[in-house]
């Protein structure tokens, strides 16, 4: 198998990369960026001798598709995503080659379904698989894992945690993107569009995040997950950055206009306030607590087996960045065992076998912390 990561010298797409590399049935792995320097790369992967580093510029169509035309599958690691998803998707199509991202932009994925990309996909025979990440992904293939162990799913509670400790690159960009405007829930079964960074609630985590103050994020579960679980009433997501003085300090920022993304003049010179606020970002003054190197997921899912009311809970804690990229290599793998053999744009919970993708995930070393709660019809939760 020769797979080609977009993105793939970021610490996403590394991510993807140090696991590719231990496969015997993988032989390239071609780490395309936009600042190819070997020295951003980790000593394994920069020994091995199956990477390969080549620059690549998504915003060039016809060199995308050209390099795209070499390999089995594309993974695209490159956020933000709301500005990356569709032109790489795109051109993968072109090249006629499956594509998997870890897009966890809502906008992103509402165009991939929607567009003439599902159409040419389908056409071409070649999987466009969106969101196949930590959070959208591996949150996404539980949910489906539990659904499939209920008679009906009536509510589903996604949450997580990114210390800024973890945090670099484009991750800033989709961080501050995501709380901006209306975003979409899914309330009462239907998509509602609520004020992205309210609805603050207090949830527990796994050590050492402890109880993290989760808000409305925007991120694409509650418009993809309803395709594929049916009759299902509430999908809420919500996320955090920690410790909690970042969410404070990016809420204040919007309330005062500071992430506006319309130009205002500044001594005769047009300045986007959002681009001004996502460049300070970068550099977090010395001294500040970033918090623990360390992110989290929690999964809820509620519904009915046998008369009886039923609620999963599933909780992990890690690094983002292998917890990121080991869903994206597990897919891409059983992508080439012929595991995955939906055609067209799809999310994880639509193609990816959960007790396949769960005892790879695990063997790998990941750890869940899976909880069940049984009560009867007659019984209210607490």
């Amino acid at each position: 198998m020769r797979a080609l990561i977009i993105g793939g010298v970021g610490g996403m797409g590394q991510g993807v990369a140090r696991d590719l590399i231990k496969q015997e049935q993988v032989t390239d792995v071609i780490l395309a960026d936009l600042y190819p320097d070997p020295e951003r790369l980790s000593g394994k992967l920069r020994d091995s001798k199956k990477t390969k580093l080549i620059k690549l510029d998504v915003n060039e169509h016809d060199t995308m598709v050209n390099a795209f035309k070499e390999v089995n599958v594309v993974i695209n690691t490159a956020g933000p995503f709301y500005k990356t998803a569709v032109p790489v998707a795109k051109a993968a199509v072109e090249a006629k080659v499956n594509y998997i991202d870890i897009c966890d932009d809502y906008e992103g994925t509402q165009i991939l379904f929607n567009s003439e990309i599902d159409k040419m996909a389908k056409e071409a025979g070649i999987t466009v698989l969106t969101g196949m990440g930590s959070d959208p992904g591996t949150n996404n293939v539980l949910v489906k894992w539990y659904a499939d162990r209920l008679d009906h799913v009536e509510e589903i509670y996604l949450y997580w945690v990114v210390s800024i400790a973890e945090l670099a690159g484009a991750a800033w960009d989709h961080s501050l993107h995501m709380t901006l405007g209306k975003i979409p829930q899914y309330i009462d079964g239907e998509i509602v569009y609520v004020e992205g960074g309210t609805g603050e609630t207090a949830e527990q985590f796994l050590e050492p995040l402890g109880t993290c103050h989760v808000r409305y994020v925007g991120h694409p579960q509650p418009m993809t997950l309803p395709r594929y679980i049916k009759g299902v009433k509430n999908i809420i997501i919500k996320g955090a950055l920690i410790p909690l003085w970042v969410d404070e300090l990016i809420k204040e920022q919007k309330e005062t206009g500071l992430l506006g993304t319309d130009p205002i003049d500044i001594k005769g010179k047009k300045v986007t306030p959002y681009d001004l606020a996502l460049k300070l970002w970068e550099t977090i003054p010395e001294g500040r607590d970033n918090g623990p190197k360390s992110s989290g997921l929690k999964v809820i899912v509620k519904g009915e087996k046998d008369g009886k009311k039923i609620t999963y809970t599933a909780d992990m804690v890690g690094r983002m960045a292998p917890g990121t990229g080991l869903p994206a290599s597990i897919a891409s793998l059983m992508m080439d065992a012929g595991d995955v053999n939906v055609k067209g744009v799809v999310a994880p919970e639509g193609c990816i076998d959960p007790d396949k993708f769960l005892g790879a995930f695990l063997k790998r070393g990941a750890r869940i912390h899976q909880t069940k709660k049984i009560s009867s019809m007659f019984e209210t939760d607490k």
